[in-house]
């Protein structure tokens, strides 16, 4: 009996392993296959090779993506630039007042939520939950004729607005929900120590809540780079797109053979993601770690 039993656990761990191996393949396969082909010197990914790194790699993709298109290199003709680096520039400057935006709107008004009573409270609260049973896609023409309106299509400042005040209801929310679980015996020892309510706000209850500060950060931050629809639908001209949509239009139609440069691209992208993950990581590692007072 106890030799079938471990005969058993035998046969589960080793399928639970081959399962678990062929998910960590199927991962990053694809990683290792896209950073293979921004090191390849060809253009098409015909010449690439199932495993992934090239015989001889080369630097060649990364040249033609960062070059400017009105500073082609001289002597040559197969080299074309690109807005590749505008393209990086508007997208984080996007991302960035973005994530500004949306954590000071989105933490303030969750810790409203949270703390205070007013007229209205229960139906704005319900508002923003029927809100989110909406795709954002549905408002589409709707956001296009307000941004036509206040003059901000093909303007950054017209994909921001969009991007925080679509964030609102849900963030809100989430904020709202940990805010809580935030003791208010806090609150009450600073007020008793002549905190007023904006100093006891920013000083006592906002790091108190720093894990989820940067969660939001985290997520604020990285929807610009994802996003495709709303980009292509309000951006124009070309010194104004995002790279979402530069690197599309690199791929786009028959004609164009630029899969390995855009492979480049997008290993390039990955760079402030890892970045901004170890180090966020770790600092909701050591705001998990605190000794904040929970309810």
């Amino acid at each position: 009996m106890i030799k079938s039993q471990r005969s058993g656990n035998i046969v589960v761990k080793f399928i639970l392993h081959t399962v678990l191996i062929i998910n960590v393949f199927m991962v990053l396969y694809p990683i290792a296959f896209t950073v293979g082909a921004a090191f390849t010197k060809t253009n098409s990914l015909s010449t690439t090779r199932a495993v992934p790194w090239p015989k001889e790699p080369s630097l060649y993709q990364f040249k033609r993506l960062l070059t400017p298109s009105d500073r082609i290199v001289k002597g040559t003709t197969d080299v074309r630039g690109t807005n590749y680096i505008r393209w990086y520039k508007n997208t984080l400057k996007i991302a960035i007042w973005n994530t500004l935006i949306t954590v000071c709107i989105c933490a303030t008004t969750g810790y409203i939520f949270s703390r205070f009573r007013f007229a209205g409270k229960k139906p704005l609260m319900a508002s923003m939950v029927v809100l989110q049973m909406f795709p954002s896609f549905i408002g589409m023409i709707a956001t296009y004729v307000i941004l036509w309106r206040i003059n901000g299509l093909n303007t950054h400042w017209g994909l921001i607005l969009v991007y925080a005040t679509g964030s609102i209801p849900y963030n809100a929310w989430m904020m709202k929900g940990y805010f809580d679980t935030v003791s208010r015996s806090i609150e009450e020892a600073a007020r008793v120590d002549g905190a007023s309510p904006f100093v006891t706000y920013l000083f006592i209850i906002l790091p108190s809540v720093k894990s989820m500060i940067m969660f939001l950060v985290l997520t604020s931050f990285t929807a610009p780079w994802m996003d495709f629809i709303f980009p292509r639908l309000i951006l124009r001209s070309d010194t104004k797109k995002t790279l979402a949509v530069g690197l599309f239009e690199l791929i786009n139609g028959r004609a164009n053979d630029n899969f390995t440069m855009f492979a480049a691209g997008a290993v390039l992208i990955a760079v402030p993601f890892a970045i901004l993950f170890m180090v966020g990581q770790k600092f909701m590692l050591q705001s998990l770690a605190g000794d904040s007072v929970k309810e």
